[in-house]
Formats: C-alpha cells, structure tokens, sequence
C-alpha cells in the first residue's frame, strides 16, 4: 500500500527526493509507473532545466552572454537531474511527459501551463498543480511567445498590424484563448476578469501558474539569444539523463559550444551598439 501524500506539491526537490521511492511502481525488474519524466531535446528540457539551475544557485550565463554552465551549482544541478535517473531511479527519460502522465506511466511532470487544456480534457483522473520545488531559491522563468512589430513595417501597415494585436489580445479573446489551452492570460484586465475568477473557481489548478508569475524571470540569453541555444544546452542534458553521462564534462563542452555559437551575436552587437 502507497503511504499517504499530502495533497500539495513537494516544497523542495529534497522534499520530493524523499516521496519520489514510494511514487514508484515497478513490474518484477521491470519500472511500470516513475515518479517524474524528463522530456528530451527535442520538447523543452532546457526550458525547464533553466528554472532548476536557478534553484541551485546556477544559470546558463548572464546577460553579457558571459556563459556560466561550468559552475558549480550550475553543474550541481544537472548532476541531480543525472542522479534523478542513474542513481536515486525514481525519474525517466520520456519521449512524451504528457501522453506518459495521462496514461499512468509517471506520477508526475513539469509541463507549460499551455498543456493544461488538453490535460483536462484527456486526463481520467483527478490530478493537481504546484509551484515549483524549490532548493536554495526558488527559481521559474516566463515562457511562450509574443506579438510585435517589426520597426521595418511599412507605416501605412502600422495601424493595421496593432488592430490584429489589439483583437487577438483583447480581454474577450485572451480568457476563451486561455481557458481553452491552459495558456497565461496576457492582460491583467483579463486575468482578474470575472469570468477568469470564476474559472479560476472551477478548475483551481489554472491559477497556480497565475499566482507562481510574480515569482518568475526572463531566460538566460544563452538559451534565447545565441543560436540554437536550446538545442545546445537541450541535447547535453540528454547525454546527463538519458546516456548517464557526467554533468561535469558534458556542461564543459556546452559552455564551450555556447561560447563559440554566440561569437557572432557579440560581433553583431558591438556594430550595432558601437
């Protein structure tokens, strides 16, 4: 018999570390049921491992694109993500956290909020959401995508290209978006709506990630800004969780891949900037 859980996320990946055993299921030698998934390279691993370098005190680099996967508590993060598989072996490598989850294969997962929608509309289970766990800090970073204008616009489509935003944003259009994918309502006025409220009163498992926006940040530039930065930083987290390599050696060589991939973006700026 599984011990009882509280009915609330784990505080800290320590705290989850010591639930995560009894989440497991397994079938003779065989796992049946893990207690987490990570995705692979080609989902967003380096999406969601950059909130985890922050909560071990790490980050891909700073802003100047100074990178910084060499450091210690940037590789003592994916260090736990090896152990997760490797050693403690209440994690696995997934293909597919979402369709894994929905069909019992692993206990838990971190997701976008824009996979929300199909959860509840495919989930035959009750299932809830949480902040994410913290270690020394907390750490979660903004995700998605934007609309914008190009300065280049010709400025007879100006008008026309800020009435698209401002129809496809509107608060009428930003609650049906939302409430239909699971995605963040991009206007306030939206997210406090009373129809948003009273969504938030259905199904409260929306408005975590609602509430957890106040705590979140921008990425790191060497996950958004050099070139093919994701896939970089993506597949070497492949080699730590699914090949079991060491964190210290394959974040050596992505650091020094990152270097080399944002050398043209440094010179780049330094024409543009003078």
């Amino acid at each position: 018999m599984r011990p009882a859980f509280p009915t609330r996320g784990p505080e800290t990946w320590d705290e989850f570390n010591q639930w995560a055993p009894d989440l497991v299921s397994t079938d003779g030698d065989e796992p049946e049921v893990a207690a987490f998934v990570h995705p692979d390279s080609a989902s967003y691993i380096a999406w969601l491992f950059q909130g985890v370098a922050w909560q071990f005190g790490g980050a891909y680099s700073n802003p100047d694109f100074t990178m910084r996967m060499t450091e210690d508590n940037t590789v003592a993060a994916g260090r736990f993500y090896h152990d997760t598989v490797h050693s403690y072996g209440w994690a696995r490598p997934s293909k597919s956290i979402g369709e894994d989850f929905l069909n019992g294969f692993s206990a838990s997962m971190m997701a976008s909020t824009g996979s929300m929608g199909g959860l509840r509309q495919n989930a035959e289970f009750e299932f809830g959401t949480a902040f994410l766990p913290e270690q020394d800090y907390f750490g979660c970073c903004t995700g998605g995508a934007g609309l914008s204008i190009l300065n280049t616009t010709d400025a007879d489509k100006l008008p026309l290209a800020m009435d698209y935003i401002a129809y496809v944003s509107n608060p009428e259009n930003t609650v049906f978006w939302s409430k239909s994918t699971g995605y963040m309502p991009v206007r306030r006025s939206a997210a406090t709506s009373a129809e948003m409220t009273s969504y938030y009163e259905e199904f409260p498992q929306f408005k975590t990630a609602v509430d957890q926006l106040e705590l979140t940040r921008p990425q790191d530039s060497a996950r958004v800004w050099v070139p093919n930065g994701d896939q970089i930083i993506g597949k070497g987290l492949e080699r730590v969780t699914v090949l079991g390599e060491d964190a210290d050696a394959v974040f050596a060589d992505v650091n020094d891949t990152l270097i080399a991939e944002a050398a043209p973006v440094l010179e780049t700026l330094a024409i543009v900037e003078g």
